[in-house]
C-alpha cells in the first residue's frame, strides 16, 4: 500500500456529511439513554473543537473544561508535545506488537514512571484504569495465595467484573452477581480492617486516597496504619491512583500526602493518555511479579494485546516529559489550593452551600440543608423527590448560562467535583468563582429559571419511581 493509503476513505468529509446526526446516531446504534439524558439536562451541545482546557462551539463561543474528560485530560486538549510525539511514533513505522520480541518504549515509560515511585521495581501496561485495577487484584491474590480483597465503602475501581466486586457503589453493582468474593470496610475505619484482617484470608486492601465519589480523602494516618496492619497479616496495599494519580491532587501520586506510605501495588491511567491513546499501568513490588511470572510456562498468564503499544507508550512519555518540563504538579498545587480557598471563602454567605473539600485540583463542593424556611421548604422538596437534584440544578446553569462544563460527584449525592486540566490558572480560577457565585445568589434568591428546572427535575424523578 501507498502512503496515500484508501484514497476512498475521507474523515473530513465523512464528519462534514454525517456530523449533525451525533445524537441520532448514538440514539439507534449506542447507548440511548445516553442522548436522552443529555437533551433532559440541555447538555446536548455541538462542540466543534477544542485547545487546552476550552471547547468552543460553531458559534465561536467559548466553554471551560471543568471535567477533563473524568479527568482523562490531566494536560488539557491537544497538548503540542503529545501530539506531535504521537505524529513522531506514527512516522516511525516501528515494528510494534509482534509478540516476541522487546521494544524500547514500554521499558522507557515504565522507568519514568517507576522514578516516582522508587520502592516500586516493575510495571504491567494495559489499556485502562479498571485493566490496570483487575491486574492490580489477580496480583495480589496469586501473591499472597489468600482470595480475598478489601475494599472502602463508596469507592469506585471500575466497572469490569473484578473491579465492580471492589465497587462501593450498589447502583452499579445490582443485577451483575455474582461477583468475586470481597468484603467492604469504611474508609478510615482500622478497626473493621482489622476484624476482617484476622479472618486470614484478605489478600489486600484496595483504596483510593481520595474518593472520587464525593471527593472524601482517607483521614490523616490512615493510609500508613492501615498499610502497617496489611503486612502485618502477610496482606497487600494496592492504591488506585487512576484519577488521583499524576499530579491531580499535588503530588504526583495522592499516597505520597502522607509520609512513610508505600503501597505494593499502584494502579494509574486516564492522565498518563495524554488524552489520545488508552493506557492503563499497575506499578508493584519485584517479588509480586516474579511470584506471578514465576517460570517460562507462565510467561502469558497475564497479558494484553494492545498493551505496551507504541502509541500508548509515546503518548505517556510525552506526559511525563510535559509535566516535569512545565512542573504540572507544582500548578495543580497551587491553582487548586487558590481555587479551594476562594470557594471555601462562599461557605459562610450561601446557606445552601455546606462544605469545600479536596486537594489540588480535586476539589468537592457540597451543598446542604439551608436554615432559611422558604429555601428549607425548596430542599425538602428535592430531597423528597430524589436526593442530588440541587448538585444538578447548579450543574445545569453553570453550562447553559456560564459556559462552564462540571459534574454531579455521584448518584444521589449533593456533591459537585471540579476535576479540570490540570494546566489552568488564575483566569479559569476567576472565570468559574465569578459564575459560581451568580449561580448561588440565583438559588438563595428563591426564584427565577433555577427553580423552575428544579420542578422539572422533581417531576421527571417522580415519574421514573
Amino acid at each position: 500500500m501507498t502512503d496515500g493509503g484508501n484514497r476512498g476513505f475521507d474523515l473530513a468529509r465523512l464528519l462534514a456529511e454525517r456530523g449533525t446526526e451525533r445524537y441520532d446516531l448514538h440514539t439507534r446504534h449506542l447507548n440511548h439513554q445516553l442522548p436522552r439524558m443529555l437533551h433532559t439536562l440541555g447538555f446536548d451541545k455541538v462542540y466543534e473543537r477544542a485547545e487546552g482546557a476550552y471547547f468552543w462551539d460553531a458559534d465561536g463561543d467559548d466553554y471551560l473544561d471543568m471535567l477533563a474528560g473524568f479527568g482523562v485530560m490531566g494536560l488539557g486538549r491537544h497538548h503540542p508535545v503529545v501530539r506531535r510525539a504521537l505524529h513522531d511514533v506514527l512516522d516511525a513505522r516501528l515494528a510494534d506488537l509482534t509478540r516476541f520480541d522487546c521494544q524500547p518504549l514500554p521499558g522507557l515509560l515504565a522507568e519514568r514512571l517507576l522514578a516516582h515511585s522508587p520502592h516500586l521495581d516493575r510495571v504491567f501496561f494495559g489499556n485502562s484504569g479498571t485493566e490496570a485495577v483487575e491486574t492490580a487484584l489477580k496480583f495480589a491474590r496469586y501473591a499472597t495465595g489468600k482470595p480475598r480483597v478489601l475494599y472502602c465503602d463508596h469507592a469506585f475501581h471500575g466497572l469490569t467484573t473484578g473491579s465492580l466486586s471492589v465497587n462501593g457503589e450498589r447502583g452499579f453493582r445490582d443485577g451483575f452477581a455474582p461477583l468475586l468474593p470481597d468484603t467492604a470496610v469504611p474508609l478510615g475505619d482500622l478497626d473493621a480492617l482489622r476484624r476482617e484482617l484476622r479472618r486470614g484470608d484478605v489478600a489486600a486492601l484496595v483504596v483510593e486516597p481520595i474518593q472520587g465519589k464525593g471527593v472524601h480523602a482517607a483521614p490523616p494516618g490512615y493510609l500508613r496504619a492501615a498499610q502497617e496492619l496489611l503486612h502485618r497479616y502477610k496482606a497487600l496495599l494496592i492504591a488506585d491512583e487512576v484519577q488521583t494519580g499524576l499530579g491531580r491532587t499535588g503530588d504526583f501520586y495522592a499516597y505520597q500526602h502522607e509520609e512513610g506510605v508505600e503501597p505494593d501495588l499502584v494502579c494509574v491511567a486516564k492522565a498518563l493518555s495524554g488524552g489520545y491513546v488508552p493506557v492503563g499501568a499497575t506499578l508493584g513490588k519485584d517479588w509480586i511479579f516474579r511470584k506471578v511470572y514465576s517460570s517460562m510456562d507462565r510467561v502469558l498468564v497475564h497479558s494484553a494485546s494492545f498493551g505496551s503499544n507504541a502509541q500508548a507508550m509515546a503518548a505517556g512519555l510525552a506526559v511525563l516529559a510535559v509535566m516535569e518540563d512545565e512542573e504540572i504538579t507544582a500548578n495543580a498545587r497551587r491553582t487548586g489550593d487558590l481555587l479551594r480557598e476562594r470557594l471555601a471563602a462562599l461557605v459562610d454567605r450561601y446557606e445552601l452551600l455546606h462544605e469545600v473539600r479536596g486537594r489540588g485540583l480535586m476539589i468537592g463542593i457540597e451543598f446542604g440543608r439551608p436554615s432559611s424556611l422558604k429555601l428549607r421548604s425548596r430542599w425538602t422538596m428535592l430531597q423528597a423527590a430524589r436526593k442530588g437534584l440541587f448538585a444538578q440544578m447548579v450543574v445545569v446553569p453553570l453550562l447553559q448560562k456560564h459556559r462552564i462544563l462540571t459534574q454531579v460527584s455521584g448518584d444521589h449525592l449533593e456533591v459537585i467535583k471540579l476535576i479540570p486540566p490540570l494546566i489552568i490558572g488564575d483566569a479559569e480560577v476567576d472565570r468559574f468563582v465569578t459564575a459560581f457565585t451568580s449561580v448561588m445568589d440565583d438559588a438563595h434568591s428563591g426564584g427565577g429559571l433555577m427553580w423552575d428546572f428544579g420542578r422539572t427535575l422533581v417531576r421527571q424523578a417522580m415519574a421514573h419511581r
